[in-house]
This record gives structure tokens, sequence and C-alpha cells, in this order.
């Protein structure tokens, strides 16, 4: 509560200083500024022996301030980092120095001076004018450090994402991983526009959810009178327009599901998804593997690079292991020869693991490979040849039509894509459509819906393709050494104070 009474009464004090500039003409929020310069940009061009003195204007947040009666430092912060400046009431003039005296941290300024270099080699600008651009009412967490380690920079971890403004002003980190994170999506369009990819756009609003066993988001549109649900995936749309003729297709798209909130998790979350006529599982693998290595090189981050505790090596090739093979590694059980949904529980109580929910055999054993397997996968590996029950959009294998061409990528525990071969024979589609229908009945509220229209779009011919999804999130959580999604998206959902 004092905490609370003293950041009311700094507010307080703050809106008075407001009133105050108000009445001696001072605008506390001026139309524009335009700088021309900033902060490391300057310091890394300035030549400490030149004599010109050449005015340069920059605009950032007052991060610091040292009041020394005539004179003054301050440092201003934008978005390249920190400059000092110097300030005398000579310069500024009274009442300018006086403003200048006046300002509080987290205030946005706009100076103007010229370079010099302080008697300890810190380049510094001499300020001749200042304005003020941005009153911050509101003070600034507090960020302290201690023997190089920065603690109590707004440290309440639900906070930060709630108000994410304010921990990307205070925590340098966090600004660094949104600006990674933007690199990271780049570097991805630049790889497949270059491998012949066309980024299209297909709808968010739909009337059948498909493309990915999830619950949806319902919405309604008034002027149709008709409930749509937001993407959960983008799958069936892309496939369309392979079916159009648009051979190489992507989609960085947001998608959302109406699920669990955890360190994987986030209900609204990004997608990459890209679709090739006349690839299959195996195209897709290469694409996965080139794409990840080459962005992960374009960033700086190299093949090696620490991932928590562990280190990460995703120099190709990465290792690739069937489903039910590396299932049976780490639980011992071979799921390829249980015949009843009894027997399947039984060996999953028998290790552990919670399946009684489960209504198949196979749903059993992804809980077990989810329970088992998954968090033990922390250097890169393709898991191949999924059941076909899992997988109703991929295509069966021909010497086992138990299996399926599909593969996920994993890294750090964690799935961050999917990808197969696809099933362009529409009576196969309908037949495994029609089956998702009867366990959505039974209760599956994540089993497919049918989608009649897609069936018919199959049927004009889908050449044989290769589908890939990968989920953005997580791949940032990878190359940004972020140990929850939640550290990934700028705004988190997140439940109204």
């Amino acid at each position: 509560m004092d905490e609370l009474k003293e950041t009311n009464e700094l507010v307080a004090q703050r809106i008075q200083k407001i009133k105050e500039w108000k009445e001696k003409g001072v605008n506390p929020y001026p139309l524009r500024f335009f700088p021309d310069s900033h902060s490391q940009s300057l310091i890394q061009s300035f030549d400490p022996n030149s004599t010109e003195k050449k005015t340069f204007k920059l605009g950032g947040r007052l991060h610091a301030k040292r009041v020394m009666g005539k004179a003054s430092f301050a440092h201003l912060k934008d978005k390249e980092g920190l400059i000092q400046l110097y300030a005398t009431r000579d310069d500024l003039g009274e009442e300018n120095y006086s403003l200048f005296k006046s300002f509080d941290l987290g205030d946005w300024i706009g100076v103007e001076g010229w370079l010099f270099q302080t008697q300890k080699g810190e380049t510094t600008l001499h300020i001749t004018s200042v304005k003020l651009l941005a009153k911050c009412i509101r003070p600034l967490p507090v960020v302290k450090e201690k023997d190089g380690v920065v603690y109590d920079a707004f440290s309440d971890v639900e906070q930060r994402y709630r108000m994410r403004y304010v921990d990307l002003v205070v925590n340098d980190s966090v600004r660094e991983t949104f600006k990674m994170r933007s690199r990271i999506v780049s570097e991805i369009r630049k790889f497949l526009t270059q491998e012949g990819f066309l980024e299209v756009e297909t709808p968010m609003m739909q009337p059948i959810a498909g493309g990915a066993a999830a619950k949806p988001f319902i919405t309604h549109h008034n002027t149709l009178d008709m409930d749509l649900f937001l993407r959960i995936a983008p799958e069936l749309y892309l496939k369309r327009l392979i079916v159009g003729g648009l051979d190489r297709v992507f989609e960085l798209n947001r998608n959302f599901r109406n699920e669990g909130i955890s360190t994987k998790h986030n209900p609204e979350f990004t997608m990459m998804e890209a679709y090739m006529a006349f690839g299959d599982m195996e195209s897709m693998l290469k694409l996965t593997e080139n794409m990840i290595v080459t962005v992960a090189q374009n960033i700086g981050k190299g093949l090696k690079f620490a991932y928590g505790k562990e280190m990460i090596d995703i120099t190709p090739p990465w290792k690739r292991i069937k489903y039910v093979d590396i299932i049976k590694e780490y639980s011992g059980i071979d799921f390829s020869e249980i015949k009843t949904l009894e027997e399947a529980k039984s060996k999953a109580k028998a290790v552990k693991v919670d399946a009684d929910g489960c209504v198949s055999i196979w749903k059993v054993c992804d809980e077990v490979f989810s329970s088992l397997v998954e968090p033990n996968l922390i250097q890169p590996i393709f898991i191949t040849d999924f059941p076909k029950e899992l997988s109703p959009l991929a295509k069966s294998r021909e010497d086992d039509p138990r299996y399926v061409e599909r593969f996920e990528p994993y890294v750090a525990g964690r799935e961050i894509g999917n990808a197969f071969t696809e099933l362009n024979d529409p009576f196969d589609q309908k037949e495994r459509f029609e089956e998702q229908v009867k366990q959505r009945e039974a209760g599956d509220d994540e089993a497919f819906m049918m989608d009649e229209d897609y069936i018919r779009a199959l049927e004009f011919g889908l050449p044989p393709t290769g589908g890939l999804g990968i989920g953005i999130d997580r791949l940032v959580m990878l190359l940004t050494d972020s140990h929850s999604i939640r550290d990934t998206i700028l705004f988190p959902l997140m439940r109204p104070e």
C-alpha cells in the first residue's frame, strides 16, 4: 500500500507540472518533432579530433539526470541506446534550463546540439535547445544492477505481459527479443520467396474450422446471420490454391485455438504454412531443415548455440526416427502390436501415463509420446511415420497404410512444426472426414468437421503435394533462448485485471 501511495503522489506531482507548464505557455504534447540522428550511430561516427561543431537533433526518453547548479548531465535513450547530454543555463537560457531541470525520468524530449568528448572520454551531446515531447505521468519501474546482473526491472511476470509497453521501456533484453523475432520472420519470407513460393492470404473467419485437430473460437456475422469460426489453420484454403494452379504458396498467419495456456501454448499464435505442388514429405523435410539452418545463420546465431543449459547443434542432417520406434525406445511399449484399447490403457498406466479419457489406441499412444518422449527430444530430430488415425490430411504409406508420410521436427523438447505428403484422393479424404465426424459425435471436440467444399476442390484435382507448418512463436523461443511462448508474443492473452 505504501508503494501505491507513493506512486499516486508522484503521478499527482507530474500532473501538477503539466498544469504549471501550460500556464507558462509550454505544450507538454507538441504536434511534431523530427530527429535527424540517433545515439549509437552518432557516437560511432564521432571524431574527437574534429573542430567542427555540427549540430544534430535527437529524440528519446530521459533516462538519467544529474543537476549541478548552472550545468547538468543527463542521458537520453532512443531506439539505438544511450547518449550523454550536457546542458548549461548559458546555452539554454534561464527558462529552458529551468524546464530541463524539471523533467522527470521517462519523459520524451527532443534535443539539438553538438558533440564533444568529456575528460572521462565519453562522447556527449552539448545541447543548445530542448523540447518536451510527451510527459511520462506514471513513474517507470526502477532498474537496479548489482555485479553486472539486472534485477527488480519490472520483475512481476504477469504485469510485464499485461503492460508490455512498460516492459519494453525498462528491459533491454525484451526489446532485443522482439527485434530478433522481426528479423526471423523477415528471413523466413526471404528464404521462401527465393525458393519460388508466393506469399498469399486466406480467410481468418471460416464457416468450417479445418486443417488441424483443435477446438475453435466461434463468432457471429450479423449481416449474413451465420456463425463463423476463427481460423485454427489455413491449410485447406492453401491447398485449394494449389488446385487452382498456384504451385508454391505460403502464408504467415495468425491462428486461434480455444485450448489451454502454458509455456508452449497461447490461444492466439503465429504459423507459417507452405505448400509445394509436386512435393512430398521428403521435399518438406529438406525444406524445413534448410530453412531453419539458413535463418539461424543469417541472424548470426550459427549452427551451435545455447538454449538454457543445453547446447543445441542444428548442423544438418538431423536425426530421424519413426514415431512408434521412439515411443518403444522411451516407454518399452510397442503400440504397433497392441490390439485393444484396454490393453493400450493398461500399458500406459504401467508407465504412469494417464490415458483414461482416450477413445482409441493411437490416442493413448499420443499421450505416452507427449509424456515420456517429447521432453527428451533436445537435439533436432524428425519424428516420422505417424499413425493414419492421428493424421486425417496426410497420405498413407504404400507399404503400410496404417501409417502416413508425415513428420514433426522437435528441438529443445518441443514440436516446432508438422509436415506431410498431402492426401489428394477425394474418396479417401471423405472417408477420413467421416471418421473424424464420428469421433466428434462421440465427444472429441478437437476432431475435424466435414468440409464438402474442400472435397469438391480435390475432385478438380490436387497434384502430388507436400505441406509444411512451422510454429513461429516456438521457433523464436529457440532462437532467442526464451522459455515461455509468452516471451515471444508482444501481447499474450491475459485475464482482465
